[in-house]
């Protein structure tokens, strides 16, 4: 739901990280990406990229998509430098 959010809004780019292993802040027990619980509490790492003044207009937006029920989670930021970006053909 962030990565379609992002794309309807025209941030650059995203992409979703699924781990395989994780706990939390309220979490008692460490979950792992087992294939009969694949669907439940995967963590997972959306990467969003673009300039810095879009990205501080989308953490709002972002914030509020985590508030929802039965969702949560972190926001963090990181400075890129970006050597090369090129469109796929």
């Amino acid at each position: 739901m962030l990565v379609r959010k992002a794309h309807e809004i025209g941030l650059a780019g995203a992409t979703v990280l699924r781990g395989v292993e994780s706990f939390g802040a309220g979490s008692r027990a460490i979950h792992t990406a087992k294939i009969l619980r694949l669907w439940e509490n995967l963590p997972i790492i959306v990467e969003i990229v673009d300039t810095e003044e879009t990205i501080n207009g989308f953490v709002k937006t972002a914030g509020e998509l985590l508030e929802q029920p039965a969702c949560g989670g972190l926001i963090t930021e990181e400075q890129a430098h970006i050597i090369t970006y090129r469109a796929g053909k």
